[in-house]
């Protein structure tokens, strides 16, 4: 039987999760240009935001067609979306765009969950599930519809979005408790 090739750290799909990373701080400087409410800098920062959220959707699916999956990219690709997220949820309720309980509650899931990660580390890696990629997914498109400078009309279409995201965001957050504790407990039993 062969045996199994190591996969590089350094490929395709790792290095657009770093892309990613480095695309947070173009993002913010956008967000932010001219005092955060001129119209051509907040369509740059939408840009700059879903092209950076666009690597998310090709990283993954590059690494699972070519199989480049790595425990770094694991680890890399959910903290690089919380960065990439929670700039842009912090930056939105600095500028009053997006009250701070949203951004509070999303954030406390989204550690919460990246701290659940390294608790089961030693046992496992909680890879992304599908509740969580749909959430992710309704993030990105709620917090893009805040970043457009909408007409007052459209703002509602917004906020339902954003509802949906926080739901998925909660429910998501218990179902990976359970998927850790779960993870944890196998890992004690198997070293007993």
């Amino acid at each position: 039987m062969p045996e199994p090739t190591q996969v590089p750290v350094l490929n395709v799909a790792n290095l657009l999760t770093m892309s990613r990373l480095a695309l947070v701080p173009v993002f913010l400087l956008a967000l932010f240009a001219e005092g955060g409410f001129d119209r051509t800098w907040r369509l740059i920062a939408f840009v700059v935001f879903a092209v950076a959220s666009i690597t998310d959707h090709i990283d993954g699916r590059l690494a699972r067609k070519h199989g480049l999956i790595t425990d770094f990219g694991k680890i890399a690709d959910p903290i690089a979306d919380k960065a990439l997220t929670g700039s842009a949820l912090v930056g939105l309720s600095v500028l009053g765009t997006l009250p701070w309980w949203v951004t509070i509650v999303i954030a406390v899931r989204e550690v919460g969950v990246t701290l659940l990660r390294f608790w089961v580390i030693r046992h496992g890696v909680i890879p992304a599930s599908r509740g969580g990629k749909l959430k992710t997914l309704a993030q990105v498109f709620a917090i893009g519809l805040f970043l457009l400078p909408l007409p007052p009309i459209l703002l509602s279409l917004a906020w339902l979005a954003m509802g949906v995201a926080i739901a998925l965001t909660v429910v998501t957050g218990i179902d990976y408790v359970i998927r850790a504790v779960r993870l944890r407990a196998r890992g004690k039993r198997a070293i007993q």
